[in-house]
């Protein structure tokens, strides 16, 4: 058999867009397949061929050249490879166009991928299966905020992901100003209380069906909390592989992640964050496209793990044939 051939999609709508492209640099340099890339700008148009890797190399693409959709011969491809993180790509928006056509895709189906993206929606699912979560309340645009616990907490858009627009809130009167600030990116926040002491622990999964859980990585930053500047600036945080845990409190995270992957139907892959404080471990998110960079804790998790970079780009592909 022939190998597949791929298709990067990478760039997007979403504050995310840089990061995009750094994972899709990262996945194109090792990829084990015939990998072509295509890019979306920031202004919803796209940019294939030559000029996709051009916006590769600049680190972005404000313009693209074409409308959607665009002069791609998707019958060329076997696969397709999303590395859209954020809205417009990792909310089922992409995956749902690459249903119509027909093509296997790498990552989450168009349901799994709306709701994990949605912090609420996402709560409400796991909480059911009995997952772990911290108390929470939504807020809407032109709501009367009702917030039933003290501060210090947290507000955050429903509806993002590398902690844009995030805050944290230190005094009640503080949170008209975050609220404002969450709804630069979507019209519905979720308010949960800041934990003293907290661990922030991560666990990348493998799977369709049969589900595999990484071993546990540790983020440590000096930072209030983990921002989007202590994300992306070189040596802002650290990342512990594997993180300095008891067994049985790996375990059971593990246990967990995998218990929120199957409630919310995810497939092919996906990277579980948690909280540990004063013993009690709560399930924060799930990301159906984390960070995809070599140095991304997701790929990071697997190499420690033993699956390296192209032999994860490989099982990510089999997943979505198979799927």
């Amino acid at each position: 058999m022939t190998d597949p051939r791929v298709l990067l999609i990478a760039g997007g709508r979403s504050g995310e867009h840089e990061v995009s492209l750094k994972s899709a640099e990262g996945v194109l340099a090792a990829s084990p397949y015939p990998t072509d890339l295509a890019v979306i700008a920031k202004d919803g148009r796209w940019l294939v061929g030559e000029e996709a890797l051009a916006a590769l190399g600049a680190g972005r693409a404000e313009i693209g050249a074409h409308p959607f959709p665009p002069p791609i011969s998707w019958s060329d491809y076997d696969v397709a490879f999303p590395l859209l993180h954020g809205r417009f790509g990792e909310d089922g928006t992409i995956q749902g166009f690459f249903e119509m056509l027909g093509l296997p895709y790498v990552g989450a189906g168009v349901a799994a991928s709306a709701v994990a993206m949605d912090k609420d929606f996402t709560k409400r699912v796991v909480r059911a299966d009995g997952v772990p979560v911290l108390p929470w309340v939504v807020v809407r645009r032109g709501d009367t905020p009702m917030v039933p616990f003290d501060p210090p907490y947290f507000v955050k858009p429903a509806n993002t992901g590398s902690s844009l627009g995030v805050a944290r809130v230190e005094r009640a009167l503080d949170l008209e100003a975050a609220l404002a600030e969450a709804y630069r990116y979507d019209e519905k926040a979720v308010v949960e209380p800041a934990l003293s002491g907290v661990r922030e622990l991560e666990v990348g999964l493998i799977g369709n069906r049969t589900v595999e859980a990484s071993v546990v990585g540790e983020i440590r930053y000096r930072a209030v909390f983990y921002d989007y500047r202590t994300k992306y600036t070189p040596g802002a945080a650290e990342l512990d592989i594997p993180a300095s845990l008891d067994p049985g409190t790996q375990e059971t995270l593990q246990e967990i992640a995998i218990k929120a992957y199957r409630a919310l139907g995810v497939s092919g892959y996906a990277r579980a964050d948690f909280f540990l404080a004063e013993g009690e471990l709560y399930f924060n998110e799930i990301n159906t496209i984390p960070g995809f960079t070599p140095t991304s804790m997701f790929p990071r998790l697997w190499l420690a793990s033993g699956l390296d970079y192209p032999g994860l780009i490989r099982r990510l592909v089999t997943l979505a044939l198979e799927q």
